[in-house]
């Protein structure tokens, strides 16, 4: 089941991808609605709701505004993660691709330049994606070890507790690493105050009012409900990526 390029490629990264993408917004999205909530409230703004924490944040929206409150938004969102996974998982592989024409194993340099070639910059996702690869070769490294199998072929050698395992790890890789800079962002896009004026003038400005009032604590508030949605989520990404990859490739190679 592995994700790697073979020579073989076609559309089945995109099938995958899109696929992944689908099944993780739809378990995941009212603890993303939870965690942009969180995110948003430093706790100066009175007419705010305020929760306690993350289940009692999902249990008042579902009393207050039902089914709809904890999905809202989710129609865009997953047409956005459906569109962006499988364009994700595609340029992915095309750049693994040409990295891989002239060595047998790509490094970690190489997995990072390729999720950042796919994500347009070095962002959470490269970060994502290198842990993944590299914790991924680890495993094939050590199950190796004690099998008879090829060690670089993992479909022999993985299975999926472990690409769930493996999604999961890299997904809290990642998280810890940039929250903060989500956090930044959302406060950045919040409503205006009452008379129209901006609550923040820039990045700096947020990073400076956010550690004055709340400390180191406010720049991974509601990481917890971050956590909660995203970590599980990564593990059914690459869960059904992976088998989904191994399917389609299975069923061309004995069409």
């Amino acid at each position: 089941m592995s994700a790697s390029w073979s020579p073989d490629w076609k559309w089945e990264n995109v099938t995958a991808g899109a696929l992944a993408g689908i099944a993780t917004v739809s378990f995941s999205h009212p603890l993303d609605v939870v965690r942009t909530r969180f995110q948003v409230n430093d706790g100066r703004i009175s007419s705010l709701p305020t929760y306690k924490n993350t289940h009692h944040a999902l249990f008042t929206i579902a009393r207050t505004e039902g089914f709809r409150g904890l999905y809202a938004g989710f129609y865009p969102a997953i047409l956005g993660s459906t569109i962006s996974w499988g364009l994700y998982f595609f340029f992915y592989s095309k750049a693994k691709q040409r990295y891989s024409r002239n060595m047998e194993e790509l490094s970690p340099f190489h997995h990072l330049a390729s999720a950042a070639e796919a994500g347009a910059l070095v962002t959470h996702g490269a970060i994502q994606f290198t842990a993944y690869e590299e914790l991924r070769k680890v495993a094939v490294q050590y199950k190796s070890s004690k099998s008879d199998v090829d060690s670089r072929s993992a479909d022999n050698l993985l299975n999926s507790f472990d690409y769930a395992t493996l999604g999961a790890s890299s997904k809290l890789a990642a998280i810890l690493l940039t929250y903060p800079f989500q956090v930044i962002r959302a406060r950045l896009q919040q409503r205006p105050n009452t008379d129209g004026t901006p609550r923040y003038i820039d990045s700096w400005h947020v990073a400076r009012e956010s550690a004055r009032f709340e400390g180191l604590r406010g720049f991974y508030k509601g990481i917890t409900a971050n956590l909660l949605k995203n970590v599980p989520a990564a593990s059914i990404t690459f869960l059904v990526y992976e088998n989904v990859l191994y399917m389609l490739k299975s069923a061309r190679m004995k069409g």
